[in-house]
């Protein structure tokens, strides 16, 4: 049987999800597109590795994908629909990196 995870989605429904994601939505994950939930819509607290995206803690490398900075575009505030149509390089120079 397959783990269920609950993901509040752009529209703000919140919608169980069976594991492994498909590729379109933890890439919507990873973008901060979509959030994590708990089943009642509240916030979820990442307990574990469960093969889920979690939200990103630091910036990516420099070489990282587009999708990740974009996750931590988002994640430090950015709309995301302005983070996934900004070019790699700007996400680079607005919000910066070790990488």
């Amino acid at each position: 049987m397959a783990e269920t995870i609950y993901v509040r989605g752009e529209g703000g429904g919140v919608h169980p999800m069976d594991l492994p994601l498909p590729e379109s939505i933890a890439d919507r994950l990873t973008k901060g597109l979509l959030r994590r939930v708990n089943e009642d819509g509240t916030p979820y607290v990442e307990q574990a590795d469960d093969g889920v995206p979690a939200p990103p803690t630091e910036a990516p490398a420099k070489n990282a994908p587009k999708a990740d900075w974009v996750g931590w575009a988002v994640a430090q505030g950015a709309d995301p629909e302005d983070a996934e149509g900004s070019t790699k390089a700007d996400l680079i120079e607005l919000y910066g990196g070790e990488g």
